[in-house]
């Protein structure tokens, strides 16, 4: 008897830790992680990528720099193209290496800074490339491989 009142009360408390923190939508994002996302992007992204994540105007023409501007993430780009570790890496090491114009954040965003990021913007994807994501890389929850 005592061993399924503990498991009653375990079962139980999994559950009310589960609703402490519902998904914001079906991909696995929880509140927090969206509002710290969101608060992120817009301290660390916005400036360049939009703050609606809309990208520069003529992202996919090269400045006089030669160099791309900020590409939309909001789902009407390419982000939803790659894989959650691309995004992150991309987050994290910037493009400079590559000939683009993205600085590295590894100085100033934490890991799970990076991954709340991520879990905002694709929340914010229209289902069409959620969907199409999800097919290409698997189940990911807001961003987590």
């Amino acid at each position: 008897m005592a061993k399924w009142t503990i498991l009653v009360l375990h079962a139980l408390s999994i559950s009310a830790v589960a609703a402490a923190e519902p998904a914001v939508n079906d991909r696995g994002v929880s509140f927090e992680q969206f509002s710290r996302g969101g608060q992120l992007f817009q301290k660390h992204c916005a400036e360049c990528h939009g703050a609606a994540a809309q990208g520069a105007p003529d992202w996919r023409t090269r400045g006089p720099d030669g160099r791309y501007p900020a590409p939309p993430l909001n789902g009407t780009g390419h982000a939803w193209h790659h894989p959650p570790a691309a995004l992150a890496k991309t987050i994290r090491d910037g493009t400079l290496a590559i000939g683009g114009s993205m600085p590295s954040w590894k100085d100033e965003l934490a890991e799970d800074d990076i991954q709340a990021i991520i879990g905002w913007l694709v929340s914010r994807w229209p289902a069409e490339a959620y969907e199409a994501w999800e097919r290409k890389f698997g189940k990911t929850a807001g961003g987590r491989e």
